[in-house]
């Protein structure tokens, strides 16, 4: 892990980190988390709409195509909607442990533009784990999964309960999603990002 800055390295009592048994097998479609996250759910109309399959080990690729909606300066994409894209790709990776953590820090660097049509091809891993801490970083390529690096960064989760989203999300949001028939979604949708 690069880490820019302190809080970005992992302690030296960090471990690697582990795949949970009941992960997704690599290459599988994660789906979305919440229908209505703007990173991954398709219940939003200017979402990124990010689809993310597990890799090997603790690690992940996705893609986005950067929309009109997505633009800041003309023709290019918003460096926020670049670090959300980031984000939601680091976060998807807790769903590779089994655990819910929220994001930390996140640190991202802009390295070429982003033109508005471009497909972002995002590659993520989990590099390390301590205690409640975990450890990741992220990498966005134009042009295919090896073409030029666009944008990078290096993030820090901390595992929550999901006692964090009841005390702190809307009721009728947090109801709607604890009511979802299906298991996995229900337990997906507390995953990441409050």
């Amino acid at each position: 892990m690069r880490g820019t800055s302190a809080a970005l390295q992992p302690p030296a009592d960090a471990t690697a980190p582990v795949r949970h048994p009941e992960a997704p097998a690599p290459g599988e479609l994660l789906g979305a988390h919440y229908g209505r996250c703007f990173g991954c759910g398709g219940e939003q109309p200017h979402g990124l709409h990010l689809e993310a399959r597990a890799g090997e080990g603790v690690s992940l690729t996705a893609e986005f195509t950067v929309k009109p909606a997505h633009q800041g300066a003309p023709g290019l994409a918003h460096g926020g909607i670049l670090a959300s894209a980031l984000d939601e790709t680091l976060g998807s990776l807790n769903w590779l442990l089994r655990t819910i953590a929220v994001t930390g820090r996140l640190e991202t660097d802009f390295v070429l533009p982003v033109p508005v049509g471009t497909v972002l091809h995002l590659r993520a891993e989990v590099t390390a784990v301590a205690g409640r801490k975990i450890y990741a970083t992220a990498q966005g390529r134009i042009g295919g999964p090896d073409g030029p690096l666009a944008v990078r960064a290096d993030a820090l989760f901390v595992e929550v309960k999901v006692d964090h989203f009841v005390d702190h999300g809307r009721e009728a949001e947090i109801q709607a999603a604890m009511n979802d028939p299906d298991q996995v979604r229900r337990a997906r949708a507390f995953e990441v990002n409050p």
